[in-house]
């Protein structure tokens, strides 16, 4: 087995954590020197947490929520839940550990967290729409030539545990801007698109899920640069915009992700409706050989 990782991945989390907690420290007129005092600590410690550089522990956290006077049963529930996320990537960690890296982690807790989940898909179905079959013909491609049976059967069920926020409840809500070329693309053969279009044409009835098409006739759009998704966040925390090209995953909020959130407005204001794009996908599944 391969050895359990122990040292710290700067995520999203952590950020957050170090934030709000530097934030509430100022709001209640505490100097990092009380704080180090209070815990028996050197400052650069608490400052060092607050930027992330490592992240709190859960037992730190709740110390300084007593020294801050956070004493809201339900503030203090959260801040003790984002410390502990920051340090654990759930079931991704035990069950994939040797298949995902650092860049990879916030993107499934950002899924499980979210109140909102909008996508703009250029190339292919989005991974939380996907079939089985459809998902390790991907799946087989990304790995290429080295792809092991192992590692293609854990990354197939990674993607069919992540699909199970679209049951959870309270529900997600989900929303897809598919690219039409990506119906019409060959992906596995006739009867693994066939078994992928009927698989949409049900989702779509779904009343959390809102599935739209961009026809082929619209030349120039917003969202020629490629693939995104939007995670729309409970409060306090920020919407975050996702991007995944060649040289890596980028994670951005504000002020970057507005302009991703502008260019997913801007593909819905051209793409068919529900009904339209329910028809679409029944004709091109039809038109099948």
């Amino acid at each position: 087995m391969p050895a359990r990782r122990e040292s710290f991945v700067q995520t999203l989390r952590a950020q957050w954590l170090g934030q709000q907690m530097r934030q509430l420290r100022e709001q209640r007129g505490i100097t990092l020197k009380q704080a180090a005092e209070f815990l028996e600590r050197d400052f650069s410690s608490i400052a060092r947490w607050e930027r992330a550089e490592w992240p709190f522990r859960r037992g730190v956290v709740v110390s300084l929520l007593d020294l801050y006077g956070e004493h809201d049963g339900r503030e203090r529930n959260r801040f003790i839940q984002l410390a502990e996320d920051a340090w654990r990537t759930d079931r991704w960690d035990d069950d994939y550990d040797e298949l995902v890296d650092a860049s990879f982690i916030d993107f499934p807790w950002l899924e499980s967290r979210a109140e909102r989940i909008y996508s703009w898909d250029a190339f292919l179905v989005p991974g939380l729409m996907q079939t089985p079959a459809y998902a390790e013909a991907v799946i087989r491609n990304a790995e290429g030539e080295g792809a092991t049976e192992f590692s293609v059967g854990k990354w197939l069920q990674l993607r069919i545990d992540r699909q199970r926020v679209l049951t959870r409840d309270p529900a997600v809500r989900v929303a897809a801007i598919i690219d039409e070329a990506v119906l019409r693309r060959p992906v596995g053969g006739t009867a693994v698109m066939r078994g992928q279009l009927h698989h949409l044409g049900d989702l779509i009835g779904k009343p959390n899920i809102d599935i739209r098409v961009l026809p082929s006739r619209v030349g120039l759009h917003a969202g020629l640069d490629g693939s995104f998704v939007l995670f729309g966040m409970p409060k306090p925390y920020p919407e975050v915009a996702y991007a995944e090209t060649l040289g890596g995953r980028r994670f951005m909020e504000s002020p970057t992700s507005k302009r991703y959130a502008l260019a997913y407005d801007r593909l819905r204001g051209v793409a068919l409706g529900r009904r339209e794009a329910a028809e679409l996908i029944a004709e091109i599944k039809e038109g099948l050989p």
